[in-house]
């Protein structure tokens, strides 16, 4: 099952079941007791989503503004420094443990949407990853039941303000440039995309490829992440995990290369499609 969040052209924000070219209006069936997907994750209701896309409104795609599929998570979670070939590229240690820092939601924008780089900065990188999903809450969650509690997967572009980044020994600020990321195009569900180190990233810069990746090069998997992680705080029904970026990006290349005006930036992931941005200069 794929399902998007969006904003209809009539400006009435919903959440739908994707099929083709279209999409299947659920949210307006849910409005009162679902208002949101994330909602939805919360009350495991997944399987009401399905019952009711038969009987729900189509809507075309291409009449809707796509959010990131999960537009209120309570936490947006990164992890830094974690394929095996972005450790390399940077020269560092693998790490012992994984390196976290999270983003707001105001940082992130959905498919086809502007990425917006900042009037203070040239150095706007990408940063191509696959995002989980939380369907499930828990805290202390061992690596064997870890699985369970994912409730599907979509793409993801870190967009890094890099100067900033590097401004402190703390990533927040070159992470959080409002709408400078994005995530989409929709939340493939855990049972269609199967086993996700199995699956490929490739990251595109106006056509080319500058990053590719099997998703089995993660330094440290997407169980290991949702038990350390469940270990400080408790994972709640829609959080993101971004789960690292692999090599290739802009500030690593000789000449460094960043996007700009007019560029287009593309994340796709076999089993789930891809994640499309043009670059605009904030206004």
């Amino acid at each position: 099952m794929r399902i998007s969040s969006y904003v209809t052209d009539g400006g009435v924000k919903s959440y739908g079941l994707v099929e083709g070219s279209a999409v299947r209006d659920v949210g307006e069936a849910f409005r009162n007791r679902f208002p949101t997907l994330c909602a939805a994750l919360a009350a495991g209701a997944l399987a009401d989503l399905t019952d009711a896309a038969a009987s729900s409104r189509e809507v075309p795609l291409d009449t809707v503004v796509l959010l990131p599929p999960i537009d209120n998570p309570d936490k947006i979670l990164c992890i830094g420094l974690n394929y095996m070939t972005h450790i390399k590229e940077t020269g560092r240690e693998a790490p012992s443990h994984p390196s976290i820092f999270t983003r707001y939601p105001s940082s992130l924008v959905g498919h086809a949407e502007p990425m917006v780089r900042p009037s203070v900065s040239t150095w706007f990188d990408f940063e191509g990853e696959l995002a989980v999903v939380i369907g499930r809450a828990g805290r202390a969650i061992p690596e064997a039941r870890a699985m369970e509690h994912v409730a599907g997967y979509t793409c993801f572009n870190d967009g890094s303000v890099r100067d900033y980044q590097r401004h402190t020994t703390q990533f927040w600020a070159g992470k959080n440039f409002d709408r400078s990321g994005s995530m989409g195009p929709w939340l493939v569900t855990a049972d269609e995309m199967g086993d996700p180190a199995a699956q490929s990233m490739v990251t595109r810069l106006n056509g080319e490829v500058v990053q590719s990746t099997p998703i089995s090069d993660l330094a440290f998997d997407i169980p290991k992440l949702i038990a350390y992680l469940s270990t400080v705080c408790e994972l709640l029904p829609g959080d993101v995990i971004a789960t690292g970026t692999p090599s290739g990006v802009g500030l690593f290349r000789e000449p460094k290369l960043f996007m700009k005006a007019g560029d287009r930036i593309e994340v796709e992931i076999s089993g789930i499609g891809t994640l499309s941005n043009p670059i605009v200069d904030e206004s």
